[in-house]
């Protein structure tokens, strides 16, 4: 276990109906294969050391001995193994024969937990053999000693509590209130299903949505294996339809009708902050059950030996890979973000808006955005008032863009010059004009806000904000500049998708001359336009400067959503971002990144209204309350310690 992670796996043994020494033989070897890879979760189906179609067999002592004996084989051979099994067996307890999976971790067992639910209907009739299992546990003998049997069983690891594993058994996830749904109440945070679900048209479908449904409703891991090849085909296929779910997400699922191991990485650090962060998820309540304690000890060497995480790591999270979805996606964020300013507008009463276009990303959605605010009010577009203001930084192809895509929208357009006018401050404050510092950039941000509200009260009209979230948290604004507005449409959209919001409205707007324009601005390197060009082309660009927002909206996503640690964040954006940056130039932005980030808050303490349209917003009001004097020592520290 590395960084929060747990390796899981999901095993089908091709076994040999009502051979238990055979069976045992299959699943040992499957854990010692996997035991190479570095699985330190291996679930295996229901019965697999008996076989779940024996039938009329289960009443047979000889293969309720034998069973028992290969369980004992089954525990001696975990010896020395950093692996927590289930695996299904038929058990005898006072009498009465119980379906139980056993817990076997280390050379001991643990526990055996009892399946709940019997079904009885249909092609099933467990109730002929099996007795309902108790919910309490009670203790069931082992060898010279006991050991807890019940349904309510917690297995909790010592180094690392976020892993506490409880099990069910193949019906039980089908009925209405599930045991697993008192089990994450009660703490545990993966749940294991030892299954033995038979194979009709359709039912893989509905079993899919089922485990992964359940892992989204108990914020978990589900890790669930099922019955395959080898079992009796008398009257019933079993396909070995194994699934690993997380949160809702499929990480992993086999192919059906043949014997396979799925594996995957659980993120038990994501799963603890998601429900840490939702208050409606209630603290754990363990009344009623018993915790066994397991270790899954390994050395640093052996955890490195692991390699890649078995999982997908997005290095795009903010933007849907579908083309599909994300068109979906940009058509919903668009919506919300017009609706946002449409009930501002509304409430004010204003009918005219004003914003200051100067050809690039930012300012092109918002412009698009009051548009589409506008239609839904039927306000003329001539009463959005873009304002273009040169000045020393401006190109001609930004200049051309801003003009063009402004008529092209009906919106008004209005040229103001301000060279002069930053001239003349410069002198009043005797600053040397040829001194290209933060004073000379910031003096034409400040001085474009002036004149935009300005503008904003000539007309009886609002000033729209245009800076994204990206920038609101590296800071990348003029204080009282281009960061203040009378109300901001992109205050929660990150750069990476304000690209794609961009692109979707070129390429759904159906004005060939208005996409010809849009795509430029898509193909202009980001900039504020603050220093003079060279040679008539940016000289200013954002990305060489706070680094690649690709990678900053990356690390801003697991910060915020997750409260992820530095180190794991740059393991994670180490894989994510594989073959397009070293590990050298992901460090140096991840440390520019949290740098700014504390240093950057008071901008984000006082920011103007705008509508959050994800899971993830910086506004002050919301999602991100931070004090703006807090100490980042221990986050610098944490990845100061990778190196």
């Amino acid at each position: 276990m590395r960084d929060g992670f747990i390796r899981a796996a999901a095993a089908t043994p091709k076994i040999k109906v009502a051979d238990p020494v055979h069976n045992r033989e299959v699943v040992c070897s499957i854990i010692e294969e996997y035991e190479r890879k570095g699985v330190e979760l291996l679930v295996f189906p229901e019965l697999c050391l008996s076989g779940y179609t024996c039938n009329d067999l289960f009443l047979q002592e000889v293969l309720l001995e034998q069973v028992r004996e290969e369980l004992e084989n089954l525990v001696e051979f975990t010896k020395g193994k950093k692996m927590l099994v289930f695996a299904g067996l038929p058990w005898e307890h006072e009498g009465k024969l119980y379906n139980v999976a056993a817990a076997v971790c280390d050379g001991e067992l643990l526990g055996l937990v009892t399946k709940t639910n019997m079904p009885n209907y249909s092609e099933f009739y467990e109730l002929r053999h099996f007795t309902p299992g108790m919910e309490t546990p009670v203790m069931t003998d082992w060898q010279d000693t006991q050991v807890p049997m019940g349904t309510n069983l917690l297995f909790s690891c010592r180094e690392n509590p976020k892993l506490t594993v409880a099990a069910e058994i193949c019906e039980d996830v089908w009925v209405p209130c599930p045991p697993s749904i008192r089990h994450a109440l009660a703490g545990a945070t993966v749940i294991v299903n030892c299954s033995a679900s038979d194979e009709v048209v359709g039912k893989d479908s509905y079993r899919r949505e089922l485990i992964c449904g359940q892992s989204a409703r108990l914020i978990c891991g589900y890790v669930y294996a099922n019955a395959g090849e080898g079992e009796s085909t008398q009257d019933l296929v079993f396909s070995g339809h194994n699934i690993i779910a997380e949160n809702g997400t499929r990480l992993a699922e086999s192919g059906r009708f043949v014997p396979e191991t799925v594996m995957a990485d659980l993120d038990l650090e994501r799963l603890n902050a998601e429900r840490r962060r939702t208050t409606t998820y209630p603290a754990a309540d363990r009344s009623g059950y018993q915790t066994i304690r397991f270790s899954l000890a390994s050395s640093e060497k052996e955890q490195q030996e692991t390699g890649k995480l078995l999982r997908y790591i997005d290095n795009r999270p903010f933007v849907p890979h579908n083309e599909q979805e994300r068109s979906r996606r940009c058509e919903e964020i668009f919506t919300i973000q017009a609706m946002g300013l449409k009930k501002r507008l509304e409430h004010t009463g204003c009918s005219h808006v004003v914003l200051g276009i100067s050809g690039g990303l930012d300012s092109t959605l918002a412009l698009l955005v009051a548009a589409r605010a506008f239609d839904m009010l039927n306000i003329p577009r001539n009463q959005i008032h873009a304002i273009t203001m040169p000045c020393f930084g401006t190109t001609d192809r930004t200049y051309q863009n801003a003009c063009q895509m402004t008529r092209k929208l009906g919106a008004s357009l209005k040229e103001i010059d301000i060279k002069v006018s930053v001239t003349r401050h410069f002198e009043d404050i005797g600053h040397d004009i040829s001194v290209h510092d933060v004073t000379y950039e910031n003096g034409q941000a400040r001085e474009r806000t002036q004149i935009l509200m300005d503008i904003a009260n000539q007309v009886g009209g609002m000033v729209i904000g245009t800076g994204d979230m990206s920038e609101l948290a590296l800071g990348w604004a003029t204080y009282n500049g281009d960061h203040m507005s009378m109300y901001g449409v992109n205050v929660s959209v990150p750069k990476t998708l304000v690209r794609h919001l961009v692109r979707y409205y070129a390429d759904a707007c159906g004005e060939e001359e208005l996409k010809a324009v849009l795509l430029d601005v898509l193909d202009t390197p980001v900039s504020p336009e603050l220093l003079p060009p060279e040679n008539g082309v940016i000289s200013q660009k954002t990305e060489d400067l706070v680094g690649p927002y690709e990678l900053h909206d990356f690390f801003l996503y697991y910060v915020l959503r997750f409260g992820f640690k530095p180190s794991r964040i740059y393991r994670m954006a180490l894989q994510a971002f594989e073959g397009e940056y070293d590990r050298e130039t992901i460090f140096k932005w991840l440390n520019v990144f949290y740098r700014r980030f504390f240093a950057q808050q008071f901008k984000r303490s006082c920011l103007p209204d705008g509508p959050k349209v994800g899971s993830v917003a910086v506004s002050p009001r919301g999602d991100l309350r931070m004090p703006s004097d807090a100490a980042r020592r221990i986050w610098m520290e944490n990845l100061e310690r990778i190196q």
